[in-house]
């Protein structure tokens, strides 16, 4: 039976198949792999850019939410929970690395009294 325009685009009892229904609807990975491309650059960006070792982590951050984006489009894509599962762990080390960067930071703003990346020589000689 020929579909008509409308069963594409619209769920309605005319339509046999819900699978057109669903391709109608679906985002292209390459739309996925864009948005994280730009997500990854902008945290890229702030990492070499910024002195604040707030923005520096929040920058770390964003970078790791774009590797979590990659993640869920081509576990999706592929039709696997795998890289949802990851992104679910990867979620939770990262919330613990907040915890412990920020409580390093809390140290470091307590022994120097400041936050600026440029005025730290704890490494040097």
């Amino acid at each position: 039976m020929e579909e008509s325009a409308g069963c594409r685009l619209f769920l309605s009892t005319a339509c046999f198949s819900p699978v057109t229904f669903l391709e109608a609807r679906m985002i292209p990975v390459s739309y996925y792999l864009i948005l994280s491309g730009i997500v990854f650059l902008t945290g890229l960006v702030g990492v070499l850019i910024r002195r604040n070792i707030i923005a520096i982590l929040l920058s770390v951050e964003l970078m790791l939410n774009a590797t979590n984006i990659n993640f869920v489009a081509f576990s999706h894509h592929l039709q696997d929970l795998g890289g949802q599962v990851f992104v679910f762990f990867a979620l939770t080390v990262a919330a613990a690395e907040v915890a412990v960067g920020l409580a390093i930071i809390i140290a470091l703003h307590r022994s120097r009294s400041t936050i600026n990346v440029e005025e730290f020589n704890l490494l040097k000689w």
